[in-house]
């Protein structure tokens, strides 16, 4: 138009693009490029996790990304790339009818507080280096101790995983009982014990006779009399005893040993007794169903993992003991670049391993919400699944194994020994083939039955 100057358009404003992804974070301010990558990761999990029901149970493949670093670190796209191919290639806990009983879904704020626990980067070796962990981890064990019957004074120490949990609890009994270098000392446990055990006393130096396991009853629980002759043929052949390992909620049954027998039995020969729990100890949390494992407060030490039927992120286990104050007189050596503890000993000193992240984080925060009220709705809804697992399978011609808890072990009611492990192989063929899904378990059952030669 007359009279008007034309002007070029302004272009429209852009983003400034980020920068490369810093390999540390920055102490002065928010990183836009780093929160956009926790966003972005955190996104991607969440995805993973809400397609989890189109998915199967399984993996169709196993990948392997590329291993070794490259010249130049990766940017912001790529390793998220990277984390994709991996999570494709994962077990699938969160589908509506993943069978593995020891891998539950997480528990979404132990998930969280994982990711804090990693950027916090605490050492609970020692007060000065994680002072507010470190009083966590004593404070919440000693409520968990309490809370199974361990006593007012009980307390303990976290572990990774239920394997070293029985370790120390094995390495203290030795110490207390004043075995230390003794190698025809032995322990007594049942015969469906968790090999850990065995592990532990190789770990402690000991040779495979030390393992002295005792046979079951039909529910898969350890016969007290076999126990009460096995030490008094000790007591009269002078073979020291460390301890007694009972088990709250076998592998495969979850049975139950009777407690309330072992414990006297351990009191009149002077012998600690472990119970290890790591399967069943949870029950105890929950009011309607705490008569499944009776009597854990008898124990000397208690082992107990939440990372199982509790869904607290791996790995999640804890030592707990009547006496907690045994767990230093074993394990401490001193820290002489350290400040004295604040209380009895660091955290270092409380167990075999020294550097520690706060794994506690994700077990207070997961605990906290799940609530009193939550917990006992898990071990409601497991106890559930067991009865709905049972309903589907009584058509079947089966004899039914399982303990007290929310296992379920079963077997061909008519077959031979031979016959069943037979039957076993070809069952756990054929749910492989069809990506260990529960919807269709009943099915391969009764198929595999089918398939079974006669004798």
């Amino acid at each position: 138009m007359e009279g008007l100057v034309a002007l070029p358009l302004a272009p429209a404003p852009q983003p400034e693009p980020l920068a490369a992804l810093a390999a540390f974070p920055d102490p002065a301010s928010v990183d836009p490029a780093l929160a956009l990558f926790l966003r972005r990761a955190s996104e991607q999990l969440c995805h993973w996790w809400a397609t989890a029901a189109d998915r199967s149970p399984l993996p169709s493949l196993s990948v392997l990304p590329e291993v070794a670093p490259q010249a130049g670190g990766l940017a912001l796209d790529a390793l998220l790339a990277d984390l994709q191919l991996v999570m494709e290639g994962a077990y699938n806990p969160c589908h509506p009818g993943a069978l593995a009983h020891l891998d539950p879904p997480p528990l979404t704020a132990s998930v969280a507080a994982d990711l804090i626990c990693a950027g916090l980067n605490n050492n609970l070796l020692a007060e000065e280096l994680s002072p507010s962990l470190s009083r966590l981890e004593r404070s919440l064990c000693g409520w968990m101790a309490r809370a199974l019957g361990l006593g007012a004074q009980a307390g303990g120490v976290a572990a990774s995983g239920g394997s070293l949990s029985n370790l120390m609890a094995l390495v203290v009994a030795r110490q207390q009982a004043g075995l230390q270098g003794r190698t025809d000392a032995v322990v007594f446990c049942s015969a469906d014990a968790h090999v850990s055990i065995g592990k532990a006393l190789a770990v402690m130096g000991l040779p495979p006779q030390a393992l002295q396991p005792l046979p079951v009853d039909g529910a898969g629980r350890l016969q007290p009399q076999a126990l009460a002759d096995g030490l008094a043929r000790c007591e009269r052949s002078g073979v020291p005893v460390i301890a007694v390992v009972a088990t709250a909620g076998t592998t495969v049954r979850g049975a139950v040993d009777p407690i309330a027998a072992i414990a006297p039995l351990c009191s009149r020969h002077g012998v600690w007794l472990h119970v290890d729990g790591a399967i069943g100890a949870v029950f105890a949390l929950s009011p309607a169903h705490a008569a499944r494992v009776p009597d854990l407060g008898l124990a000397d030490s208690l082992t107990v993992n939440p990372q199982k039927l509790l869904g607290i992120t791996k790995t999640s286990s804890l030592l707990l003991l009547r006496q907690p104050q045994h767990l230093a007189s074993s394990f401490a050596t001193g820290l002489p670049y350290m400040e004295p503890s604040w209380a009895e000993a660091h955290g270092g000193e409380c167990g075999l391993q020294g550097t520690r992240p706060a794994e506690v984080l994700k077990l207070w925060l997961g605990l906290r919400q799940l609530g009193l009220e939550g917990i006992a709705a898990v071990v409601e809804g497991a106890v559930a699944r067991r009865r709905q697992l049972q309903a589907l399978l009584e058509p079947c011609d089966l004899a039914l194994r399982g303990g007290s808890l929310h296992l379920l072990a079963f077997t061909p009611a008519t077959a031979t020994p031979l016959q069943a492990e037979l039957w076993s192989s070809l069952a756990r063929q054929r749910l492989l083939e069809r990506q260990l899904n529960l919807h269709t378990l009943a099915a391969v059952v009764a198929d595999s039955l089918n398939e079974l030669p006669h004798a």
